[in-house]
């Protein structure tokens, strides 16, 4: 077990393993040799546009411009195939990323568990359904994470109610 303030930046061991499992899970049925990196990533540019209401994922898209060779293979592997694959449905797989990601909230990596939460509304998940996966979070890790991952879930929940006055 670690102690001091490296468990406040590193998740604990039991976590990393799940996440490693479930990463070697998700490696694609299909050999990635089966389909060019430009289907792949074609595929994946599809998986983007069902999540995000038919629009480019704006991240993506500015790390496109500077990292081009990190975009293709975000987009290639992690959506094309990992994201495209079937056994679990969209709203599902939403819920799954968003509680991954809450794990790490409280080391600051607040952004991907921002972008699939509103993916995951998005995908029909309720904003009561995205408390109770922060819920969750607290048992296999911990408060803090929890805690941070609540503000960026309230955030969003903000940006997306209509504001007070704003006409439909």
């Amino acid at each position: 077990m670690t102690h001091g303030t490296d468990t406040l930046t590193r998740p604990p061991a039991r976590l990393r393993t799940l996440v490693a499992a479930g990463l070697l899970a998700a490696v694609p049925a299909m050999p990635a040799a089966a389909l060019t990196t430009e289907e792949r990533a074609k595929r994946g540019g599809e998986v983007i546009r069902s999540l995000n209401n038919g629009q480019p994922q704006p991240n993506l898209e500015r790390m496109r411009e500077e990292f081009p060779f990190l975009a293709e293979a975000t987009e290639a592997y992690a959506l094309g195939d990992v994201w495209s694959r079937p056994g679990l449905d969209t709203r599902t797989r939403q819920l799954a990323a968003v509680a991954a990601f809450a794990a790490f909230a409280a080391i600051g990596e607040t952004a991907f568990m921002k972008i699939h939460a509103g993916y995951a509304l998005n995908a029909g998940v309720s904003e009561e359904e995205l408390k109770e996966i922060i819920y969750m979070v607290t048992v296999p890790a911990g408060f803090p994470r929890a805690i941070s991952a609540a503000r960026t879930l309230s955030e969003l929940f903000a940006e997306r109610r209509p504001s007070e006055g704003a006409t439909p």
